[in-house]
């Protein structure tokens, strides 16, 4: 796997590509708190596969730059993923797939250019409507605690307290039967200086963004609630977390036609990680439909 810097007007994105140059395009899109290294089960089987695999590391996110105007909303990742898919000349045999900030950036990229993505995958985090239903819980709101927390200026002193030990908890608390120990470490590497640090809780400060940050995502920013209609596989642990599976109704109630639902038994949020033989392998069948 080789690392190429992309750079675009506005950020470079360092992306790790492997898998024949000919094949489709993948593009896999990492969240909070985690690295591109968390594909490292998936990316293998893709480039079996044939598909050409671009992993960026987030905005924001070392070894990519921090975005030179401060946009780390949906709508800039959602960007990203569409220029990757045009730097590296994709057709509309590419596939998307996110987790968590990955998964919010694959919705609105499929809502805004559906005409780019034969399938998407996404983990971890259900679509915008569901996600709409579960903060109307108690439940989930009191699950999502740090999310407030990360809008206060005291987030930035208090996450990398003690070599990101926060970091640690929060992996703990969503994937409580994972060792996250190597996986915590790649982050402490991505955030270990402030402005990445400040860059990653930027993503929940511009959650609730009521204009488009920039005119050229203006077309993203409009699309970004609707409903995709590339097909899409959802996959969500049952022992996550972060978002729990009975504050969520049914997910494909606000996904394509012929889209599918998969709960993860013995997973938590990074299910990926935790279960990645049953993961990779329905990921596997459901690009080969």
């Amino acid at each position: 796997m080789t690392s190429t810097p992309v750079t675009f007007d506005d950020v470079v994105l360092d992306c790790e590509i492997d898998g024949p140059s000919s094949g489709p395009l993948a593009v896999c899109l990492h969240g909070f708190p985690d690295t591109r290294a968390t594909f490292r089960h998936l990316a293998p089987v893709l480039n079996s596969l044939g598909y050409r695999t671009v992993i960026p590391a987030m905005r924001g996110y070392a070894p990519s730059s921090t975005s030179t105007d401060d946009n780390y909303s949906v709508s800039a990742l959602a960007s990203d993923a569409l220029r990757l898919h045009e730097h590296f000349a994709g057709d509309d045999s590419a596939v998307l797939i996110g987790h968590d900030w990955g998964a919010s950036a694959t919705y609105a990229a499929l809502s805004a250019e559906p005409g780019r993505w034969r399938r998407a995958v996404t983990m971890g985090v259900p679509p915008v409507g569901s996600m709409v239903e579960a903060f109307s819980t108690y439940g989930q709101l009191r699950m999502s605690w740090y999310m407030w927390l990360f809008q206060l200026p005291l987030a930035d002193i208090m996450v990398p307290l003690n070599d990101f030990e926060f970091i640690s908890h929060l992996w703990r608390d969503w994937s409580p039967s994972y060792d996250a120990a190597s996986d915590v470490e790649r982050v402490r590497a991505a955030l270990a200086n402030t402005p990445n640090t400040t860059a990653a809780l930027t993503y929940y400060r511009q959650m609730f963004d009521a204009v488009a940050r920039r005119e050229s995502q203006q077309s993203i920013f409009d699309a970004r609630m609707a409903t995709p209609s590339v097909p899409t596989l959802y996959l969500h642990g049952d022992e996550c977390g972060c978002i729990a599976k009975e504050h969520f109704s049914n997910p494909l109630d606000h996904l394509a036609p012929g889209s599918r639902f998969e709960l993860i038994s013995s997973a938590g949020h990074f299910l990926h990680l935790e279960q990645p033989e049953i993961v990779n392998q329905l990921i596997s069948t459901w690009l080969t439909i």
